[in-house]
């Protein structure tokens, strides 16, 4: 379809070289032969009179005209996609529509897992793409390349529509033949036992419990530092060290692993876990469907945690 002498799909085209800064990249991403993304860029460049990438070495860079039109470009692009996405003829139990969610091992442990097991009957046919939080995450959120964002409150994008998905406590875990775990533990206890903490991503960002503990002056005697929060009871069993560990997954995980947990010996605000999604996608029928399911999931674990 041409609009005023333009093949609008060359303005997908154009968003896709200008993100990856590369024709074969943007070729890769378009399912386009790298033939064709170079048509594409040719006939981009005689439209606008621009050359809107130029070589320099052996990489691709955006003109200054290129700059300043890819926001314009984007959001046009935004508003096509949330004019489709928010058609009226979505239904899950016919729908095959694929959903980008971020989540870390927790959240799909404890969240996604039970979703997706309900979705097997409920929507049989929509396809669930789970990824792992990283550097890369919030511009691709900022750009509505993907559908949600599962994360704590102090994590969340600025300037995105966020609401509140749950609140979680945290517990003191350990192996369940550690005695320190077979009832209340004194605070004293606490931090005389060796600990597991969990550092998150390539760029090991302190999780909300070890945070917390530092904003109320608590130091832990940390004997290893595990990479995610799902390979901790892996970690405690047959040794008396201790964690910290979210509620809900201290009770996902001593279904599975030889653990047992108790309460924290003071006072620790708990985790709001919140959803995060572009504008693009607030009216999106789809993704309010997957948010409800989302959050009624939630309170069903909560009543049966009760």
């Amino acid at each position: 379809m041409r609009f005023k002498g333009l093949d609008l799909n060359l303005l997908m085209a154009f968003d896709t070289l200008l993100h990856t800064r590369s024709v074969s990249r943007a070729a890769d991403r378009m399912h386009l032969s790298q033939a064709a993304m170079s048509s594409a860029l040719g006939r981009l460049r005689d439209y606008f009179g621009d050359q809107i990438l130029v070589v320099q070495g052996k990489r691709m860079y955006p003109t200054a005209f290129a700059q300043s039109l890819a926001p314009q470009v984007r959001e046009c692009l935004r508003q096509v996609e949330a004019v489709i996405a928010t058609s009226p003829t979505f239904d899950p139990a016919t729908s095959a529509r694929s959903f980008r969610i971020v989540g870390s091992d927790y959240i799909t442990a404890v969240l996604l897992a039970p979703l997706v097991a309900k979705l097997v009957e409920s929507a049989p046919a929509i396809r669930i793409e789970i990824m792992l939080p990283s550097e890369a995450i919030y511009p691709q959120l900022e750009e509505g390349y993907l559908d949600l964002l599962i994360t704590p409150e102090q994590y969340v994008a600025p300037d995105l529509p966020t609401e509140l998905l749950y609140e979680e406590r945290h517990v003191v875990v350990g192996w369940s033949g550690n005695p320190l775990v077979s009832g209340p533990i004194s605070e004293k206890a606490l931090f005389a036992a060796g600990h597991i903490s969990v550092t998150i991503g390539n760029s090991r960002t302190t999780s909300f419990a070890d945070r917390q503990l530092e904003t109320l002056g608590k130091k832990r005697h940390v004997e290893v530092i595990a990479p995610s929060f799902t390979t901790v009871p892996w970690l405690l069993e047959g040794t008396n060290r201790l964690a910290i560990m979210h509620e809900r997954l201290a009770v996902a995980m001593a279904r599975h692993f030889p653990i047992a947990y108790t309460a924290l010996p003071f006072e620790m605000r708990p985790m709001r876990e919140m959803l995060q999604y572009h504008f693009a996608r607030a009216a999106d029928e789809g993704i309010s469907w997957l948010r409800e399911q989302m959050k009624a999931l939630a309170r069903s674990i909560d009543r049966n945690d009760e």
